[in-house]
């Protein structure tokens, strides 16, 4: 029985990446913010898949807190699953900021950076003694790290530290067995930064003219990848950067 952690996991992509880890036998425990009844409709939905779930509230920019979600964590492994490890570590919460440089604020940086990138190193680190040998890391990147959005330069170059994170998680943790690579989504239809992508018909529009598959990205796009990353199939993909956009911006 193998399990995976999915932070953000009760809504936009990383409810679709839970479900489909679901899909595969992959039992999963995910984490939200602030929303229990949108995250327990998530457990619900993957034990109808037959697969076991959990869910753990969260806020990934407060570091301060990770110890005390890292002793949850361990309870509901041994409570929920019987076991002491797991296996995957998806590291998906995020917030969507839209700052042009000229009007960012110090405080728009810092929710950012606290987020994105303070956030992925010390809750990886906390979870490393819990992650199994063998097992695998997948960051959450972004299509902006390759080509640039007016009002994301903060946002993306956090993204940009992040695939360079993952490339050392890789190098440090080979001895493990630990695989670390990277998904980045080009530009989905979901509710992340105010839904503009999803609700927006001129800017979905726009996007679906620049992406060489011809629409806008879906949710149901980039779960699937997620989850072929834990099988065993990808066991020699690593430090890698998978941009799953449907050829944007080529």
């Amino acid at each position: 029985m193998s399990i995976a952690l999915v932070t953000g996991g009760s809504r936009g992509l990383g409810k679709n990446m839970a479900l489909s880890l679901a899909k595969k036998g992959i039992d999963v425990i995910l984490t939200y913010h602030s929303k229990a009844d949108e995250a327990q409709a998530v457990v619900a939905e993957i034990e109808q898949l037959g697969a076991k779930a959990a869910a753990l509230p969260l806020d990934t920019a407060h570091v301060a807190g990770f110890e005390s979600f890292v002793q949850q964590f361990k309870q509901v492994l041994a409570d929920t699953f019987g076991q002491e490890r797991f296996n995957f570590l998806i590291n998906n919460a995020g917030v969507g900021v839209y700052t042009p440089i000229g009007n960012t604020k110090e405080e728009d940086v810092d929710q950012l950076v606290n987020v994105h990138f303070k956030g992925v190193i010390f809750l990886t680190q906390h979870l490393l003694p819990l992650l199994t040998d063998g097992g695998r890391i997948i960051n959450i990147s972004s299509g902006l790290t390759r080509f640039s959005n007016p009002g994301y330069a903060v946002y993306a170059s956090l993204k940009t530290a992040i695939e360079t994170l993952s490339r050392y998680m890789a190098k440090e943790l080979g001895s493990r067995g630990i695989a670390v690579n990277v998904v980045a989504p080009g530009a989905i239809e979901t509710d992340f930064g105010g839904g503009a992508v999803r609700d927006n018909a001129q800017i979905n529009q726009q996007i679906a003219s620049a992406t060489a598959l011809g629409r806008v990205g879906l949710p149901d796009d980039i779960g699937g990848v997620v989850a072929f990353l834990c099988t065993e199939e990808a066991r020699w993909i690593n430090a890698q950067r998978i941009e799953v956009s449907g050829g944007m911006n080529l």
